[in-house]
């Protein structure tokens, strides 16, 4: 049991309850707050890291959608020098911007993938215990898979996250991070171009405090995946998704953003939510993401479930 821990990532029970969930009080797509009852569930502790998701790699040979070249079919009227392989990554910006413009610090990198997160040249070799990233929501059912788990459920992540601390705004509570105990890997400083030190990238899982169940980054670090569709027909543009060209297409081609791409729930929030731009580092924050798109601030967690 100990081997497997170590080899998957220890999980922690969430008991069965009926909360709050949802928020009234915040951004449109939380509400309404509403009654949710889940069962008792274990959720691994920390998001899945690159070590952990190298070790489902070289036992399996699998390969990211991010690996892989772009469907031509999805993308009509694009060279053939644009279906490279790659994702979205971010870049800070030379100083403040228009943050109406998210473009302004996403890009398309052929070449980005888990392994190489920023790009051809970099590397996880010193990110082993940082969370995985550039996962799209395949990706992680294939992990999840491979370790006899699942994703979590829309419900389930967030009565994980709350801790046990009914209705509250923050993980830790109501009140906002208090200035001489930093509590989650959001975005400190000028966003997106002047970062406080320490912040602005991923942190190894676990640097911030847990909370009430012992889960570690249930605010911040990375969004993560559930296994829920997002409740919306529209393909929306929210605060810190993927710009609407991630190749740019033809002028002649339709745009890639007006495609009938599924969007599936992402949860928590990341590095990058600026209390100036994006406070969705809160349980109740939620947000749709192209289920084929991976990004530098994506990943996820896996549960256990009685059988």
């Amino acid at each position: 049991m100990a081997e497997t821990a170590l080899r998957l990532g220890a999980v922690r029970a969430v008991p069965a309850q009926t909360f709050t969930m949802g928020s009234d009080d915040h951004y449109p797509e939380e509400a309404p707050a509403r009654r949710v009852t889940v069962a008792g569930f274990a959720i691994e502790a920390e998001p899945v890291t690159n070590r952990r998701f190298a070790e489902f790699v070289r036992e399996t040979g699998y390969r990211t959608v991010a690996e892989r070249p772009l469907d031509p079919a999805q993308f009509p009227g694009l060279p053939p020098d644009r279906l490279r392989p790659g994702s979205m990554v971010f870049h800070r910006t030379g100083g403040p911007v228009d943050l109406r413009h998210l473009e302004q610090w996403w890009d398309w990198v052929p070449g980005a993938f888990w392994r190489r997160p920023f790009g051809p040249g970099s590397t996880v070799r010193r990110l082993g215990e940082h969370p995985v990233v550039h996962v799209a929501r395949e990706d992680a059912l294939a992990y999840a898979a491979w370790a006899g788990r699942g994703l979590p459920t829309e419900a389930e992540w967030e009565a994980a996250a709350r801790g046990g601390l009914e209705g509250a705004v923050f993980t830790w509570g109501d009140a906002p991070e208090p200035a001489d105990r930093p509590s989650a890997n959001y975005w400190h400083g000028g966003f997106p171009y002047r970062p406080d030190p320490g912040y602005g990238g991923t942190t190894p899982v676990g640097a911030f405090p847990r909370n009430g169940y012992g889960l570690a980054d249930m605010a911040g670090n990375v969004w993560e995946w559930t296994a829920d569709a997002y409740d919306s027909a529209a393909a929306e543009r929210s605060c810190c998704g993927a710009p609407p060209d991630p190749a740019p297409p033809d002028p002649a081609a339709p745009d890639p953003a007006t495609q009938a791409i599924p969007r599936g729930v992402v949860k928590g929030g990341s590095f990058l939510c600026a209390d100036s731009y994006c406070r969705r580092y809160r349980p109740a924050a939620r947000r749709p993401q192209p289920i084929d798109t991976g990004m530098s601030h994506i990943g996820f967690r896996c549960v256990r479930r009685p059988s």
